[in-house]
């Protein structure tokens, strides 16, 4: 059996995949190269800061990621779901995960509710500056007391001549604090319509009647801002509201698709990451006569956490394509979102493990990703809500 040592230089555990293309490819490397120059040497001040710079969101923009699934009319790519799994994939190679969200609730999970409902108004006063980075977006659905029961929520908007009037809070909004444009859900028929009655908004920061709230201190995810909105009396034009009144739920339900595979990417990329620093560390790492790596039980346990990885970035490229091909891949995509939570989380706690103490100390990469993983089995979904809808698909 071959128990060499290899290099302890950090192993490149998401390379190409058989769907990749020349054009997928490039686009890997030259993500992998943005977090190697620009995220992992800043990332610890972003930590302190809890935020991203505004310019590392308008490089992001140069470069024509910000807007890969965005219509060319309005300065995007229009690539494909794959293609764009590829770069939530890579870009969340970066050990900071806060950083990874900022972007991602960005590109997936709030600016494609503007791209799909949006008027042609509405596209061309803001797509193009989303784009570029120079409008940072958020999407404010949960609540308090609605989390993943979106049909739950209880802020209103009400109709008042040629205005919405919102009112109501929103709470764990990613982007919060900083975001310029927010895409918020809201009852515009009574309560007990249900999922019937909801309609999302554009509201622009500075809007009178919208403040941002409490600002939460989190476990992880360190360098991503994440607020309580509160809407007292704010007042909108009618011409913000994105598609039909009433059918806000159905655009949510259509955005969820495109923000779990966001999510999977994510924790692919942090499950990678945490692996690549247990493999640097236990192949120098020297104990009880020689390096850990030549354990039997250490090396199996990685070796079995790098195959369920593996099997898992197989069935999420899967799912992208079966996004691609517009087929119904909601209990997929669900079942998708509920494994890879669970396995990064089993895989950050197996590699900081494999770090003893140090895994613990606030310093440590390993450390970061290990809180950074757990709000991935709760995020976007919970595990037990993702393994409901594939249930009730069975």
């Amino acid at each position: 059996m071959d128990t060499r040592v290899h290099s302890p230089q950090r192993a490149d555990l998401l390379g190409p995949t058989a769907h990749d293309t020349p054009e997928r490819q490039l686009l890997r490397e030259q993500v992998a190269r943005f977090v190697a120059r620009e995220v992992e040497p800043n990332g610890d001040a972003w930590e302190r800061d809890g935020c991203v710079p505004r310019d590392v969101i308008r490089r992001l923009g140069a470069l024509g990621w910000l807007g890969l699934q965005v219509p060319e009319t309005h300065g995007g790519s229009a690539v494909d779901p794959l293609t764009n799994f590829v770069f939530a994939e890579t870009l969340s190679r970066s050990t900071y995960g806060g950083f990874v969200v900022t972007v991602l609730v960005h590109t997936d999970m709030a600016s494609p509710h503007l791209a799909h409902s949006g008027s042609d108004a509405q596209k061309a006063r803001w797509l193009p500056g989303i784009v570029r980075g120079e409008i940072v977006t958020a999407i404010a659905v949960t609540e308090a007391n609605a989390g993943s029961d979106v049909a739950r929520i209880r802020t209103t908007a009400r109709r008042d001549g040629d205005d919405f009037v919102l009112d109501g809070s929103k709470m764990f909004i990613t982007n919060g604090v900083h975001a310029d444009l927010h895409f918020v859900a809201a009852r515009t028929a009574p309560l007990e319509t249900g999922a019937r009655g909801i309609s999302i908004f554009a509201v622009e920061k500075g809007t009178a009647g919208f403040a941002v709230g409490q600002v939460l201190d989190k476990s992880g995810w360190r360098s991503s801002d994440t607020a309580e909105l509160v809407f007292d009396g704010c007042r909108i034009p009618a011409a913000n509201l994105l598609g039909v009144e009433n059918e806000g739920f159905r655009a949510l339900m259509r955005n969820f698709q495109r923000e779990r595979l966001a999510l999977a990417a994510m924790a692919l990329g942090n499950a990678a990451s945490s692996l690549a620093l247990a493999l640097e560390h236990v192949k120098t790492r020297e104990a009880f006569g020689g390096v850990l790596w030549r354990r039997e039980a250490i090396r199996q346990k990685l070796a079995l956490l790098d195959a369920r990885m593996q099997a898992l970035r197989a069935f999420a490229c899967h799912c992208a394509w079966l996004d691609s091909q517009r087929h119904d891949c909601v209990r997929e995509i669900s079942q998708l979102k509920a494994l890879a939570g669970e396995l990064a989380n089993d895989v950050a706690y197996a590699c900081q493990q494999c770090h003893g103490g140090i895994g613990y100390i606030r310093e440590s990469g390993i450390e970061r990703l290990w809180r950074d993983a757990r709000i991935l089995s709760i995020g976007g979904g919970a595990t037990e809500v993702m393994l409901e809808e594939a249930a009730k698909r069975l």
